[in-house]
């Protein structure tokens, strides 16, 4: 798997309230960004309609393999070594590596005819998690973010979206004010770390140093009163906020019952899948868990490679929906299941399979889901799209839909440029409720 890159080992506590407050809590300094559009884009209109409240987002990251996941052949010359098993629902089979998926099909919707034009991993990821072809010139939001601009902010205290596992070149709030930023967690087992006071300091000499901060940016701030700037300030009072909230446990997977984390897998991805429920439990709007591992060129089938992450995918996936159902959560907590690509139907000469962006699958589960049906179709060998074609756009105008966001509103970005929130993507309503 890929390095994470936005590990928060060893940092002290005022580093901690710094990146808190940039990356989630909104008071990240944004230059370039005059007063005007500012205040146009932190206009949070109360929207309705809608059967999902929150999103967790799982993406597999590498280019997951549709053929040995949720789309085989069984038959074909171009199977490879992934056998095929029924699902809960008659006629329909997954790999032999989703069993618990499998038996909970009925939660869920999978497409068939995923399709885009790149084979390129960097430029595949921000295309699928944003709508938007990656350019130099602007950097377009992802989900979570789009989602807290367009139906204001959820949460007091915890930031509307975390990201547990990406890595940094994730698009995160894109030209948005910092406000809308994801807070990124590197080790779910950790948490966020270090946000305890160090014994040396005491609530009053911490109490001290703020005052001091703020008598020594007093004077510009009067100088420059634009709301970038007042921004950058306020985070002291919202981070101290945060670390004095009693729902920083959210993000203790300690308080867990070890025989409960041990149904998720003790790996990344499935402590990632438990502390994305514990923080939906508490409000958090948005979660995406990244799980990396899937750009498979070579001996796919060795027990290390497919056969261990798929296995690592289903425990996690099938626990977190159990979860959620028994909870009474899925019936308003929508989950998606992407990937930027899927690999070849023909096996290369290294006995893996290569990027293939012809047609791919993705899954959807929850909360504004029609379950138990696979939309779209790749042909028999799993090459191409045979019915019913769905781009990334489509994708998250579907998610877009089933979370009630206003899909026409046009958002301007610094470079006064017009956006939305699933570019041109049309919702597939026969997925939705």
């Amino acid at each position: 798997m890929r390095e994470v890159a936005s590990r928060m080992d060893g940092w002290s506590r005022r580093q901690f309230l710094e990146r808190a407050a940039r990356l989630s809590l909104g008071v990240g300094l944004y230059s370039g960004l005059s007063d005007a559009i500012g205040a146009e884009q932190d206009k949070a209109g109360s929207r309705a309609g809608g059967k999902a409240k929150r999103l967790i987002y799982l993406y597999m990251q590498g280019g997951m393999t549709h053929l040995d996941t949720f789309d085989v052949k069984p038959g074909s010359e171009n199977q490879g070594q992934t056998g095929a098993i029924n699902t809960s629902v008659a006629g329909v089979q997954f790999s032999e590596y989703l069993p618990s998926l499998a038996g909970q099909f009925g939660k869920m919707a999978v497409i068939h005819s995923m399709n885009t034009e790149t084979a390129d991993h960097e430029q595949g990821e921000y295309l699928m998690r944003t709508s938007y072809e990656q350019i130099a010139t602007e950097r377009h939001p992802t989900i979570g973010p789009w989602i807290q601009r367009l139906k204001g902010r959820q949460n007091k205290n915890l930031p509307d979206t975390v990201l547990i596992g990406s890595g940094a070149r994730h698009p995160g709030a894109g030209f948005l004010d910092p406000t809308f930023s994801p807070l990124p967690i590197g080790d779910p087992n950790k948490g966020l770390e270090n946000t305890q006071s160090p014994k040396y300091l005491t609530e009053e000499s911490f109490e001290k140093r703020i005052a001091l901060i703020n008598t020594f940016d007093r004077r510009f701030r009067e100088k420059y009163p634009l709301k970038s700037v007042q921004s950058y300030t306020d985070f002291y009072d919202e981070a101290t906020t945060l670390l004095t909230s009693g729902e920083l446990t959210a993000f203790d997977l300690g308080k867990e019952k070890p025989e409960d984390r041990d149904r998720y897998g003790r790996d990344p991805f499935g402590q990632g899948c438990m502390l994305a429920r514990r923080l939906i439990e508490n409000n958090v709007r948005c979660v995406e868990v990244t799980m990396g591992g899937w750009d498979m060129h070579n001996t796919m089938w060795d027990y290390n490679t497919l056969p261990k992450l798929a296995g690592i995918l289903d425990q996690a996936v099938g626990t977190l929906l159990t979860d959620l159902s028994s909870r009474g959560l899925l019936d308003d907590t929508m989950v998606v299941l992407a990937t930027e690509f899927g690999r070849s139907p023909t096996i290369n000469y290294n006995a893996g399979r290569d990027h293939h962006p012809a047609v791919f699958s993705a899954m959807l589960a929850g909360a504004g889901i029609k379950g138990g049906q696979i939309y779209g179709k790749s042909d028999k060998r799993g090459h191409g799209v045979e019915e019913d074609g769905v781009t990334p756009a489509d994708l998250n105008a579907t998610v877009a839909e089933a979370l009630g966001l206003p899909r026409d509103e046009i958002v301007m970005s610094p470079t006064l440029r017009p956006f939305k929130v699933a570019h041109e993507g049309t919702p597939v309503r026969k997925l939705l409720t």
